[in-house]
């Protein structure tokens, strides 16, 4: 058996698994489906949000949800979005503006945000939203309808980014395809096995009984990726947790520039990968042989004159298509895959170098160890 044959046949099996595991990620449910109405609480923080206030606000206006109440909390921001907020919710009682205590030593910045939230939040249920998200009127009845569908305490999902640079372009949708081909999700929602978990901090909505029970965020204070360590701590628990597809409902303008697309990449990703020197070796290998060797077995076909060698490329191509089809991303996106995959690689070493020297990770005006 040749190498082509055996990087065809592995193309081949990539595009099969990724159809038959997506068939696991859940659709939200229909609004209609919802028996009860209990009480939401919408809790968002922010911190230097000043551009994303007024979309916000014109989001959350639009929700249909009756029983919700909605609270803000700046977090020290540097720039307007607190002047902002209180003028935009002004003479409005639905919503609560507050500004954030000082954060303490060993609290993460946003983790620290979100457990002042839950202490002045009133709500049976609890929505942490992110202030670059954008929902659709309805996405409190389906999330809700859903988790009592299948008996979930928390749901999340990873929303539709609609990107406005290329560096986004490249890596934001990644989230997408790293976790339909790593997370096997028939494992993950439908047993409580913490290792077998995703979430994303975008939007996360969680039971308030289940939540206070795990000790809420103070549980993962000190974490950079503290959407996944609560859904962990959620199962840890015995409460189930769901991943679902909600990027028909949500959307998310995760990073507006370049430089702040690869900080927020670089903050997070060696932190996510358990701050493993030899899973970056392991998965920087693996997506080499996955996406770089098909694409290099292009120039193959130009010395062979047979292009039958473009095929793992093209293969690849369709995985990508595939998911991206199903996220609501751009098509066209699907033939930069080895782009995408050579700057992955870059932020992986990147996020880990900056563990190893020592330095700290920097993310809107703050210092992350």
């Amino acid at each position: 058996m040749t190498f082509f044959t055996i990087v065809l046949m592995i193309t081949v099996l990539l595009n099969l698994w990724t159809i038959l595991n997506s068939l696991f990620l859940l659709p939200l449910s229909s609004a209609e489906r919802l028996k009860k109405e209990p009480r939401v609480s919408l809790l968002i923080p922010l911190r230097n949000e000043e551009e994303n206030v007024e979309g916000l606000m014109n989001s959350i206006n639009s929700l249909s949800y009756p029983s919700l109440e909605v609270i803000f909390l700046d977090d020290h921001s540097e720039d307007k979005t607190y002047k902002k907020l209180l003028n935009e919710t002004r003479n409005d009682p639905r919503f609560k503006v507050h500004q954030g205590k000082e954060l303490p030593d060993d609290w993460n910045g946003k983790v620290h945000a979100c457990y002042q939230l839950s202490e002045l939040a009133s709500g049976d249920y609890y929505l942490f939203l992110d202030a670059d998200a954008r929902v659709a009127p309805s996405i409190i009845q389906q999330t809700l309808a859903t988790m009592e569908k299948h008996g979930a305490s928390m749901l999340s999902g990873f929303p539709h980014y609609p990107n406005d640079h290329f560096l986004s372009h490249m890596l934001v949708p990644l989230q997408h395809m790293v976790v339909q081909l790593h997370l096997p999700l028939a494992v993950a929602n439908f047993t409580k096995q913490p290792i077998f978990t995703a979430a994303c901090g975008i939007f996360i909505m969680v039971e308030r009984n289940a939540y206070e029970a795990i000790g809420g965020h103070e549980s993962v204070k000190g974490s950079l990726v503290e959407d996944v360590h609560i859904s962990r701590e959620m199962k840890k628990h015995g409460y189930k947790m769901v991943l679902a597809n909600i990027t028909p409902s949500v959307l998310s303008y995760m990073y507006h520039h370049p430089k702040e697309t690869w900080a927020g990449f670089q903050k997070n990703i060696y932190t996510g990968l358990g701050r493993s020197a030899a899973l970056v070796v392991i998965l920087s290998l693996l997506y080499t042989l996955l996406f770089l060797v098909p694409f290099g077995f292009i120039a193959v076909a130009f010395v062979e004159g047979s292009w039958l060698y473009v095929l793992p490329y093209l293969l690849t191509v369709s995985f990508k298509m595939y998911v991206d089809a199903r996220t609501g991303h751009p098509l066209w996106l699907s033939f930069f895959i080895p782009v995408s995959i050579v700057l992955l690689i870059l932020i992986m070493i990147s996020s880990m170098t900056v563990h190893i020297r020592g330095k700290s990770y920097q993310w809107k005006g703050r210092s992350y160890e």
